[in-house]
């Protein structure tokens, strides 16, 4: 008789929400700050440089400033009010920090149980994250935050986002939400633009050329519009089979999803990794039920590599000495492709961003106008 497996893992989503002892987050964010000690970012260290500068400088000038100016009225008590305000003022800003501080740490530790509960671990920040999906090599100041990974059936990988982009002398930080998911084999680039996230025109921070969009059967294009590279039409319908179109409708429908590489992300403008369990128990049954199909992805094969290795071995003979020492004659190249994807296959063709250059021309005119009005 056979022993019985371990149980299986349910979703646990106490410990986002459960009271935490003070002193076991104090110990854990000083097992995370050794932990990082050797990764401290710079602009982290040149942030808390200013900070500290500032008040070392800013509090003794203002403070000089009311008593110059009390002293020359002739009335030094005057400055009493101005100076309780700052006092008042500074421990405020003390306070709000460290409160902020506190509250910051309770959430890495709760996320930290969190992902404890339910058989995967947690990471509190990894700077510039090594993933090919498309929101991950866009500015500057890379970073993911609060992750939370599981290994089994396959990897997976919960995540907040941020780049931040330079326009000049003015930066916009991006924030997002993201799910990465480990394939077996490497697959087309597909993007699905979810319709439902959508404001006024797609918010993914790419465009594709129009004669990429590839349009499904039954209903599945009133919730997203999916690019598939040209030539690969066919690849998609092998991918996007009706029940697998369904799972993305029932549980993805307000998520934009890439396939590219061997990875599927799914990605939102919203935070991925929280307190909030409405939001994990969502999460958790979109990946459930997408894993469930990734089994027959993971038999689909390009089978343009078959074409390329047939070109590549050409009419190449085999050689004397292997003839001679087999009984029969080898085949030529591979009789199935091999895992992977065709260059042309790799990624999508990207559309350029019109707007920004139109704005620019329109300030241009418009300025040259009033000069000459």
């Amino acid at each position: 008789m056979t022993a019985p497996g371990p149980a299986p893992i349910t979703f646990d989503a106490r410990p986002l929400t459960d009271p935490v002892d003070a002193a076991a987050v104090r110990a854990f964010a000083a097992e995370l700050r050794a932990r990082q000690a050797t990764t401290v970012a710079a602009s982290t260290i040149i942030g808390i440089v200013v900070v500290i500068v500032a008040g070392l400088i800013m509090v003794p000038f203002f403070v000089t400033i009311i008593l110059s100016l009390a002293s020359a009225s002739g009335s030094p008590g005057i400055a009493v009010i101005p100076l309780v305000l700052i006092g008042l003022v500074v421990v405020a800003v003390v306070m709000m920090i460290w409160l902020g501080v506190r509250n910051a740490q309770a959430v890495r530790y709760r996320l930290n149980l969190f992902a404890q509960a339910n058989g995967m671990s947690y990471e509190a920040k990894v700077a510039d994250p090594p993933l090919p999906g498309m929101i991950f090599s866009l500015g500057r100041a890379r970073q993911s935050t609060d992750l939370i990974r599981g290994t089994r059936p396959r990897f997976v990988e919960f995540g907040n986002y941020q780049y931040t982009v330079q326009s000049g002398k003015s930066s916009t930080t991006y924030r997002w939400g993201y799910v990465a998911v480990k394939l077996d084999v490497p697959l087309p680039n597909i993007v699905l633009d979810a319709k439902g996230n959508n404001g006024f025109g797609s918010n993914l921070p790419a465009s594709f050329e129009k004669e990429q969009r590839l349009s499904l059967e039954g209903d599945f294009d009133q919730y997203f519009t999916l690019y598939c590279p040209t030539g690969y039409e066919r690849d998609a319908l092998y991918l996007f089979t009706p029940d697998i179109m369904a799972r993305f409708i029932d549980n993805a429908a307000q998520l934009d999803v890439e396939i590219v590489d061997d990875w599927l992300f799914l990605y939102t403008q919203r935070k991925v990794s929280t307190l909030d369990p409405a939001t994990w128990a969502w999460l958790f049954g979109a990946v459930g039920a997408l894993l469930t199909k990734f089994d027959q992805w993971a038999r689909w094969r390009d089978e343009r590599l078959l074409a390329e290795n047939a070109d590549a071995v050409g009419t190449a003979s085999v050689a004397p000495a292997m003839s001679a020492q087999l009984p029969f004659a080898p085949p030529v190249g591979l009789l199935t492709p091999p895992p992977g994807v065709a260059p042309q296959g790799r990624r999508l063709r990207r559309r350029a961003t019109w707007l920004p250059i139109l704005v620019v021309i329109g300030f241009v005119v418009f300025w040259i106008w009033s000069r000459l009005n």
